[in-house]
């Protein structure tokens, strides 16, 4: 997963960008490879931006998008992922094995995987990592991942000791791992952040600013970070210790913070950026431009009601909510990237283990077409069962980016509209929105989800009602009982129809009310080759990227 934001963006970024992206500058000169086919320019510095501040780049603790996509470019886990998030490449591990019943992989790692400071990169450091994750103490929302590993769970609820979690390093390049159950996906999830290693030498000396600052991160990936200016840009250089450092080709990678969709234009258009997303005011002027690109993302848009507020303990209340809202115009105005109404909460592309798409078999679960016109009595019906008169004084918080107030007034006029209800609208900077809603203090909130692996479990299971994720505290056993029947299936084909028996289940009671699947189009300058965009952990898989004809 990751948790999406959109912030606005102060000038002071543009010009502290300015500054660092001048790094290597200089006259046009290149070279050929034969790792590329095509020449090398002689800077070989790419510069994008950041939608905000990374929390932290601790990955036991990190959670949001710019996290894992700085993260992803200066850590490696023992697995990567090709560009569509399906095939598995060996990462710091070289090779694994898995036992006849799919419950325990050995991995053997690289003899040449070393961390920035030169340490050698180790079983023991999986093994540290994975176990600090799950550690009560660390309250980590990412070990649910985590806690699939035999012992995992149990440890995370402090039922059991951390020598019992089936984590175990046989010696400096062996790791073996058992599972609770067998997991078909597992593979994947090992390349995503919460599975990268961490030198725990170096973590312990950092106390509680581990992964806060440059000089509190320890790198063990084709990059590493050199600048850190909060809320403003960070720098990237190339890791002359990584293993593969021959197939690195970018010398220097620059992110400005900037989400503000004209700023990142001017600086697109000014060469200080060399891609960047378009909102639907600039799509059109560059729909015949060579550097445009459409690209579906596996990521769904939804509100979530806070079953703290007595009004939205009402499924019914809840349904009218979400049926009032025209998701088909919502992604059309609000967005026009390509995007469409959600028709769940699962979004298109994500596989369902069979070679299809798992959406495709589901179909429309929120049938907004029919349900729209039972909206208002819904909500009539529901606020009396739950003994309201009317409709209470209720605000909707969301980010203060440019795109989130203008989709939180597209929702708050629907609710208007159709409903005759008045919303207040809370904007906030990003970062302050994140953590009211980690601490359920909201009454409803637009939220964005992105997959840790290729499975609609990805979205599922955080809805469950243990769930640090469940941010609307809604609970239900039965959903409880379907994702843990689901986790626990090896039949890919009834593994499926467990969770999509969830997903009915939860449009039905409907916690969150599902806006758009997401797609996006981006412009991204000719001569940046071979930018891999990821659906699933980070944005971007930077390590083959290089640059070539840059005038």
């Amino acid at each position: 997963m990751k948790k999406f934001q959109k912030i606005t963006w102060s000038l002071t970024a543009v010009v502290m960008f300015a500054s660092i992206s001048m790094v290597g500058c200089g006259s046009k000169d290149t070279e050929t490879t034969a790792t590329t086919g095509g020449s090398l320019d002689k800077d070989q510095t790419l510069n994008l931006t950041l939608k905000g501040e990374p929390s932290t780049l601790d990955m036991s603790q990190a959670t949001d998008e710019g996290s894992f996509s700085v993260a992803g470019q200066i850590m490696e886990g023992l697995t990567r992922l090709d560009k569509d998030g399906n095939k598995v490449l060996p990462g710091v591990a070289k090779s694994w094995k898995v036992s006849a019943d799919g419950l325990t992989y050995t991995f053997d790692l690289r003899d040449d995987a070393k961390w920035s400071n030169g340490d050698a990169v180790t079983a023991h450091d999986f093994e540290f990592a994975w176990k600090r994750t799950l550690d009560p103490n660390t309250k980590s929302q990412y070990a649910f991942m985590v806690a699939w590993i035999k012992g995992g769970q149990a440890y995370n609820e402090s039922k059991g000791k951390a020598e019992e979690v089936a984590i175990t390093a046989k010696d400096d390049k062996t790791l073996e791992v058992t599972l609770d159950s067998p997991k078909s996906y597992f593979l994947q999830q090992l390349a995503f952040p919460v599975y990268y290693p961490q030198n725990e030498k170096f973590v312990k000396a950092q106390g509680d600013k581990y992964g806060a600052d440059t000089d509190k991160v320890l790198s063990n990936g084709p990059f590493k970070l050199t600048k850190w200016g909060h809320d403003q840009d960070m720098a990237l250089v190339k890791n002359d210790t990584y293993w593969d450092k021959d197939a690195v080709k970018l010398t220097n990678i620059n992110f400005a913070m900037v989400t503000d969709s004209g700023a990142k234009m001017n600086l697109f258009e000014s060469g200080q950026v060399d891609s960047i997303p378009l909102v639907r005011e600039q799509i059109e002027l560059f729909k015949d431009s060579k550097e445009l690109a459409t690209k579906k993302k596996m990521t769904s848009w939804y509100v979530q009601y806070n079953q703290r507020v007595k009004a939205l303990t009402s499924a019914k209340v809840r349904q009218a909510l979400t049926y009032a809202i025209d998701a088909k115009a919502f992604a059309e105005v609000t967005l026009g990237n390509g995007s469409v109404e959600a028709t769940g909460l699962t979004p298109w592309a994500v596989g369902d283990g069979q070679g299809n798409e798992y959406v495709k078999s589901l179909g429309d679960l929120i049938n907004r077409k029919d349900n729209a016109a039972k909206a208002k009595d819904l909500l009539a019906e529901g606020l009396k069962e739950v003994g309201e008169s009317s409709f209470p004084k209720i605000k909707f918080l969301t980010s203060d980016g440019t795109t989130s107030r203008k989709q939180a007034e597209f929702i708050q006029e629907q609710w208007r509209k159709n409903l005759g209800i008045e919303i207040e609208l809370e904007p906030v900077p990003s970062k302050l929105r994140f953590k009211r809603s980690a601490d359920h203090d909201f009454d409803i909130v637009e939220s964005g989800w992105s997959p840790d692996y290729n499975d609609a479990m990805s979205y599922l299971e955080m809805w469950t009602s243990d769930s640090d994720f469940n941010e609307s505290g809604w609970k239900n056993a039965a959903y409880d009982d379907l994702i843990k029947q689901a986790k626990a299936e090896p039949d890919p084909k009834k593994h499926t129809q467990l969770e999509q028996d969830a997903e009915k289940l939860l449009m039905k009671e409907m916690p969150i009310g599902p806006l758009n699947f997401d797609a996006s189009k981006e412009l991204t300058k000719s001569y940046v080759k071979d930018m891999v965009e990821l659906s699933i952990g980070p944005d971007w898989d930077l390590k083959y990227t290089y640059i070539s004809g840059k005038n």
